[in-house]
């Protein structure tokens, strides 16, 4: 669910909406098909990080990385949208492959439903 409505601007959110619409590096630290090391749920895409970040939760700001299914160490991509989370301060960027189409908010779902719950965020776009 994309939404242009108010939402709450939480310290992640603020973070995150800098990134809207530009070029981002990626350090891929839970590459496609790796295993969450407490979870153990499979990652079916590139999971990482921006680094020199400072996330609420002490990390580095999250990024899914929806390009090809193949694992990587880093990605460098055009951030389309924010996955902001309801239920804590814990948002994750969307970047894709500068070359690649925008991907519409089904796609989005469809791709981070390995670790993201529907109803339990929304898509946050430029």
């Amino acid at each position: 669910m994309t939404t242009s409505g108010p939402i709450e601007e939480s310290e992640s959110l603020m973070l995150a909406r800098q990134f809207l619409g530009r070029t981002v590096d990626l350090t891929i630290d839970r590459p496609y098909g790796s295993r969450h090391p407490s979870f153990g749920f499979l990652y079916l895409a590139n999971y990482g990080y921006v680094p020199g970040t400072l996330a609420p939760d002490g990390e580095e700001l999250d990024a899914y990385y929806l390009g090809p299914p193949e694992p990587m160490t880093s990605a460098h991509g055009t951030c389309i949208g924010i996955i902001h989370r309801l239920d804590d301060d814990d948002d994750k960027l969307i970047v894709v492959p500068g070359d690649s189409a925008t991907l519409d908010d089904n796609a989005v779902a469809a791709a981070v439903e390995f670790q993201e719950i529907a109803g339990n965020y929304v898509v946050i776009r430029t």
